[in-house]
């Protein structure tokens, strides 16, 4: 559980220097694994028709509603992985 942990943190780190900047799905992908890592499943109300951002980051987030912290942090890994 703690190898998880810190390989996590170091892909969080590592995601703040990518050579490049990956593309809105990867980035919303990102967001969504991460936030399912740490917070767990998405709550509250979807933002509406006006904020498009919030709302593709809440869609993006209950997409992966249902996953355990340690697959989210170990598909965050490896998607930060395959970026480098």
């Amino acid at each position: 559980m703690a190898d998880i942990r810190s390989a996590f943190e170091a892909a969080v780190t590592a995601s703040k220097q990518l050579p490049e900047k990956p593309d809105n799905m990867t980035l919303l992908k990102i967001y969504s694994l991460y936030k399912q890592a740490t917070e767990g499943d998405v709550e509250g109300k979807r933002p509406g028709f006006t904020d498009m951002v919030g709302r593709a980051k809440f869609d993006a987030w209950a997409a992966v509603k249902g996953k355990n912290a340690d697959e989210a942090m170990q598909e965050y890994i490896d998607l930060i992985e395959s970026l480098k």
